[in-house]
């Protein structure tokens, strides 16, 4: 009864009749999982030598299906002329075989590669959707289960994304669905919006003040 944090933006959800009196909307908690945030060196150098890649990556719930699932991400950047970079997660199965225009690494610091994305592809979880939303990237979200479907349904009634349910997630509908948000100026426009006012937000300094505001009181 005394304090609840939701740790998530206001841009993506905002306080609702029904909640609890005591809730603060604190934005995000961003976090990257591993190393100093600096991108591989591997990966700097692809992202140097062209244009802005789409980035595809499957989320922990999609481990045993995450093959299929960057097998049609690999056709549907063919389909489009694009250049792709997967980021697998640790202990991933990689593609059988990679285009010269595509890049696979096992990890990314999100916070580092997303800005550099010409759109960014995921399947809605709370911590990659919070990253590709304060990167100023237009997003397509593949929802599977677990919080992703509604996830994935507020960021496109924001105008930043689009949307495919993961069962219907093929090539030729990714690339459409890709077209339309990357030849519609208005989805990045939109999304580079919004990110600029989450970078304004620290998730973890507002929940440690209102911790801290708390105890005061008492």
């Amino acid at each position: 009864p005394l304090l609840h944090l939701a740790l998530f933006s206001t841009h993506l959800a905002m306080p609702q009749p029904g909640w609890p009196e005591a809730t603060v909307v604190t934005g995000f908690p961003f976090h990257d999982r591993d190393g100093d945030g600096k991108l591989p060196a591997d990966l700097a150098r692809f992202l140097a030598d062209g244009p802005p890649p789409i980035v595809f990556t499957p989320s922990s719930s999609m481990a045993s299906i995450a093959k299929p699932f960057l097998e049609e991400s690999i056709q549907a950047a063919r389909r489009l002329g694009r250049r792709a970079v997967l980021v697998l997660g640790s202990g991933r199965t990689r593609p059988d075989s990679l285009p010269p225009n595509v890049a696979a690494f096992d990890y990314a610091p999100f916070s580092a590669l997303f800005p550099r994305a010409a759109a960014i592809v995921h399947a809605g979880g709370i911590g990659t959707t919070a990253l590709a939303m304060r990167s100023g990237r237009p997003m397509l979200v593949v929802p599977q289960t677990h919080d992703q479907p509604d996830n994935a349904d507020r960021v496109a009634q924001l105008g930043i994304a689009r949307a495919v349910p993961f069962t219907k997630y093929r090539a030729q509908r990714a690339a459409t669905e890709l077209a339309r948000l990357l030849d519609d100026p208005e989805y990045a426009r939109r999304a580079g919006e919004i990110g600029a006012k989450i970078q304004q937000e620290s998730g973890v300094s507002a929940a440690c003040d209102a911790i801290e505001r708390l105890f005061d009181a008492r």
